[in-house]
């Protein structure tokens, strides 16, 4: 096939020696088959990030690092320079995910490099060393059911010890490697202790599996693993190894209002601060 323009330059710079066929194309990517040496590896091309709306880059990029108070003012602008900004931070976060999340231990993608706006990583394989399938294009017994749904609950557990939440995660970004699921399509990952909205997307991600699962093996319709999951972890007692039950009980304790105001009131100051400091000429 002939090399795309992106990938022409990996090869140029020694990172890959060619391109043999597309594994896929979607929205925010394409993936592409490549050779490095001896080993066979994915190469995902990322694509401007016009499909995306505003609401959801919101949510997702919430307290995401930049570099210095120009490029946040520019992403908060829209500015060309902001957006160029925005689709890199957007692109890292998956980059940074990957080797965060690879580090400890989760089943995701192992990544190598990332150059250009391409992420280089491991071709996730069958048991005949083809690109494995989604999970949603295989069927499943009860007890397979069961069993998928057990380790990908632990690798959520992992992630988020690690302090990682998904976002987007479902039957069609895990893929059935010949070992076993694993994780893949991070650039929507959140900081589990950044982020707002990251209590909603954990359990999201995990009422998505249980509710794909759960066609198989109608009994873990009943769980309710996420708020167990994310109660262990706002605690502070959340590891790896937590035994799960997969029931969770709503505390019906009266909220302390005073407790309530003075974190408002916490919140206000350091926005306060934060604003003073991005005004003060440098």
């Amino acid at each position: 096939m002939k090399t795309p323009a992106r990938l022409q330059v990996l090869i140029d710079e020694g990172l890959i020696d060619s391109v043999l066929r597309q594994l896929k194309s979607g929205k925010e990517a394409e993936v592409f088959v490549v050779r490095c040496g001896d080993e066979t590896r994915a190469a995902k091309v990322y694509k401007a990030a016009t499909h995306r709306s505003f609401r959801q880059a919101v949510d997702y990029t919430e307290n995401r690092k930049v570099k210095n108070t120009r490029q946040a003012r520019a992403m908060a602008k829209g500015t060309r320079y902001g957006r160029e900004q925005q689709e890199a931070a957007w692109q890292s976060a998956e980059v940074d995910a990957l080797f965060r999340l690879a580090a400890a231990g989760v089943r995701v993608p192992k990544p190598f490099h990332f150059f250009e706006g391409v992420l280089l990583m491991e071709l996730v394989a069958d048991a005949d060393g083809h690109a494995a399938p989604r999970l949603t294009d295989v069927p499943y017994t009860p007890e397979a059911a069961r069993a998928h749904h057990a380790l990908l609950l632990r690798e959520v557990v992992r992630m988020l010890c690690a302090g990682v939440v998904h976002g987007d995660l479902s039957e069609f970004n895990i893929l059935l490697a010949q070992d076993g699921p694993v994780v893949i399509d991070l650039p929507q990952a959140v900081d589990a202790a950044g982020n707002n909205h990251a209590a909603a997307m954990l359990e999201r991600d995990v009422a998505n599996l249980r509710h794909y699962f759960g066609r198989f093996a109608p009994e873990l319709l009943a769980t309710d693993y996420g708020r167990e999951i994310w109660a262990l972890f706002e605690k502070g007692l959340l590891t790896p190894d937590s035994a799960l039950s997969g029931q969770f009980k709503q505390s019906l304790k009266p909220v302390n209002l005073g407790d309530v105001l003075a974190v408002i009131d916490d919140a206000r100051d350091e926005e306060a601060a934060r604003q003073l400091r991005m005004s003060t000429p440098r």
